[in-house]
């Protein structure tokens, strides 16, 4: 048996592995972009093959392919769909800016499949799979699929458990007093469970903040095909697509209004990278929050306990780190970089095209991935699993000078300021500073001094 074939298009002929689907397209981008080790990701090929699928419906429906071209198309579009043959799209991310190679990666290998299933020569990469198409509408096409698919089918549910964990810790915790901080320094009491309920609503204005960006990336280029003027495609084709994408994915596609800025803006990319950068930002500062209120346990804040999962030092025995705190962080940071990139990247849209869309979707994927995977373990691992250290918190709260904040109505500020001076200086409580600069007595004091009556609640 041959261990190789030989496959020809206009540039002249092309040595491809016998045993691989693809054609010389795909062999010729192999062999010119030998850079780095990303390739496509995986759920970019899902993505393609729903709408490469899509387009051979619409296509059967205004008779562009026959019926037997279409069912052998979809039929191995599901396949890929269910991640089979994941090994036949093997192209680096760093390729053509408008993901051509990719696309025909895709017809390729479908076609191949599907001739083979038929035993004849059925379907061509071009003239039957891509038919009604240009590389410039799939790819972003795809992209926009790929984005909202990932976004509601992963990030979402990720985003609604940690809700609900905040939520229980909310109602184990009520009653519970702590001293609040801000500028790192003591500031005035207040309910472990209210400074709990602030990081669930950074999660949930986040995720609704990442629904509505949704609402740009639903519209799709499909109909465009080369620079936005719908040419070799029926009219119609394009709400055909969104119809058929509707009903098998549930998600609301439509198409474009401008088929133009379709192809050569990729704003609404921008514009749910910034929601999925903001939630970076709040998932920072919550992983930040945690790791400082458990640091110690002997010598820092220590007013929380977060789960012990494994040793944290190769020399000092017994030590245990925030890790789940450090990975969220990471990812964060990884998010904003990604979005630094894909902004620039969306601002290269030269002419009719922007051609920096392999790098947007390979930016955008990893993006939803890691934050998707790092709060899931970050809830189950570590969040899950917090406790108060009431005891700590009590200290630190009859500790904290910043209770004289409730004595300005009582002596007015600037006895209160002075006071607060005077006990930090003379490491004494504030009590005892009050009493001894005579402005209340001990019995006042205990009537006013009440953290409870501190709190809004």
């Amino acid at each position: 048996m041959n261990k190789y074939r030989i496959e020809e298009d206009c540039l002249g002929q092309v040595q491809v592995e016998a045993d691989k689907y693809w054609k010389s397209q795909t062999q010729r981008s192999i062999e010119n972009f030998k850079i780095g080790y990303e390739t496509m990701p995986e759920s970019m090929i899902v993505s393609f093959a729903i709408l490469k699928s899509a387009c051979a419906k619409a296509n059967l429906h205004f008779n562009m392919i026959t019926q037997e071209q279409c069912e052998h198309i979809t039929k191995v579009c599901k396949e890929i769909e269910e991640k089979k043959h994941m090994d036949q799209f093997p192209l680096k991310v760093w390729q053509t800016g408008s993901g051509t190679q990719t696309n025909m990666n895709v017809n390729e290998v479908i076609s191949m499949m599907a001739n083979e299933r038929a035993e004849k020569n059925l379907c061509h990469p071009n003239d039957t799979v891509n038919c009604s198409q240009s590389s410039n509408d799939t790819f972003p096409a795809a992209l926009h699929i790929m984005i909202a698919k990932k976004i509601l089918e992963d990030l979402i549910p990720e985003l609604d458990e940690i809700i609900e964990t905040f939520k229980k810790l909310e109602e184990e915790n009520k009653g519970i007093i702590k001293i609040g901080r801000t500028h790192l320094q003591d500031a005035t009491p207040l309910y472990f469970s209210q400074e709990l309920s602030g990081y669930r609503s950074m999660i949930e204005h986040s995720k609704n903040q990442i629904l509505n960006s949704l609402n740009y990336v639903y519209e799709l280029a499909c109909g465009a095909t080369a620079v936005g003027s719908g040419i070799n495609c029926p009219k119609g084709f394009d709400e055909i697509i969104c119809s058929i994408l509707q009903e098998h994915t549930n998600i609301p596609f439509r198409p474009d209004p401008n088929k133009f800025h379709a192809l050569t803006s990729k704003d609404a990319c921008v514009f749910v990278s910034g929601a999925l950068k903001a939630l970076a930002a709040n998932c920072m500062k919550i992983a930040n929050d945690i790791r400082w209120l458990a640091s110690g346990p002997r010598c820092g804040i220590h007013e929380i306990d977060i789960p012990a999962n494994e040793p944290g030092s190769s020399i000092m025995p017994g030590k245990v780190n925030p890790t789940q705190c450090e990975a969220l962080t990471m990812v964060a940071v990884q998010v904003m970089g990604n979005d630094t990139a894909i902004g620039i990247a969306a601002s290269q849209g030269n002419f009719e095209l922007n051609v920096f869309m392999p790098l947007i979707a390979y930016n955008m994927d990893q993006s939803i991935q890691l934050l998707s995977d790092a709060i899931h373990s970050f809830n189950e691992h570590c969040l899950s699993g917090l406790k108060a250290n009431q005891t700590e918190m009590e200290k630190n709260l009859h500790n904290s000078l910043m209770l004289v904040t409730c004595l300005n109505p009582v002596i007015g500020y600037e006895k209160a300021g002075k006071a607060s001076q005077y006990a930090y200086k003379n490491n004494l409580t504030l009590k005892q500073a009050i009493l001894e600069l005579g402005y209340l007595s001990e019995e006042e004091f205990d009537l006013y001094v009440d953290p409870k009556k501190m709190i809004n609640e």
